[in-house]
């Protein structure tokens, strides 16, 4: 006869900090009584590096050398061998959250190259003013045939708590040029390697539109972007990976001319 096993988390959200206790219950439904050996559970926590499509020829020369970092484990005995009654039976559970070693738990993440298993850190606001002009711009091949434009703005803080939105505001001073659009793109930069190399790989993440056509000259317009749950984790640097952020102003001008200005951002969990 068939037998089914479910693990139960007592906390809904399922979020957890070092030092807590995880509890839960582990569910055994059988219409029959069952013979057992016992039962364990185990916990782990690991960062694991893993290969993109984008990384094919690039991370193989070191892959192997870049073994899971395990900063979690525990094992606990439940039940001792013997019977399940039929029915539905519930063991309950409990794991301290005690990382290995002196190791950080970082906080659980998914992204392209790195998967990782909360850190706290101190928010301190770091104000950025900012000036865009063709002379400013980097990388531009013809400057000479950029528009005549003048862009200021400023960001509260590149030092961001995560749940809270990156605020500011940009104001179009003058342009040749008519304004198509004003973006804000942000950016997760994931750096991954050991001795034998390192591989970097950024992936926009969000973009959202601030002002749609022409813009008024000297009118503010806000920054205000969330940052997606789902898709941002703190600013981590360890000796293998890197999770950083970026944010990109994106101000599209007539005939195409693409103006963007880059600032890296430190997300923490305050």
């Amino acid at each position: 006869m068939g037998t089914s096993l479910d693990i139960k988390i007592k906390r809904a959200n399922k979020v957890y900090h070092a030092g807590e206790m995880l509890s839960g219950v582990v569910v055994v439904t059988s219409k029959d009584a069952v013979q057992h050996q016992g039962v364990t559970l185990t916990m782990e926590g690991a960062v694991n590096l893993q290969l993109s499509a984008k990384s094919v020829g690039v991370f193989e020369a070191f892959y192997n050398s870049v073994k899971p970092i395990q900063i979690l484990t525990s094992t606990i005995e439940m039940v001792k061998p013997g019977k399940f009654p039929s029915g539905k039976t519930e063991i309950p559970f409990e794991f301290p959250l005690h990382v290995k070693g002196g190791k950080v738990l970082y906080e659980t993440y998914h992204g392209v190259f790195v998967n990782i298993q909360p850190q706290q850190g101190k928010v301190t606001p770091s104000p950025v003013d900012f000036t865009i002009t063709p002379e400013t711009l980097q990388n531009v091949k013809e400057r000479a045939l950029l528009p005549k434009f003048l862009i200021r703005g400023h960001l509260n803080s590149t030092n961001c708590a995560i749940t809270q939105p990156l605020t500011g505001e940009l104001v179009v001073e003058r342009s040749d040029a008519a304004v198509r659009s004003v973006e804000l793109q942000l950016v997760r930069v994931e750096t991954c390697g050991c001795a034998e190399g390192y591989a970097r790989d950024a992936t926009e993440i969000q973009n959202i539109q601030i002002a749609d056509g022409d813009v008024c000259r000297g009118l503010s317009v806000p920054i205000h972007m969330v940052f997606p749950r789902l898709f941002t984790c703190p600013t981590l640097e360890t000796t293998n990976f890197k999770v950083e952020f970026e944010v990109n102003v994106v101000v599209l001008l007539q005939a195409d001319h693409l103006i963007t200005e880059n600032f890296p951002l430190k997300l923490c969990r305050a």
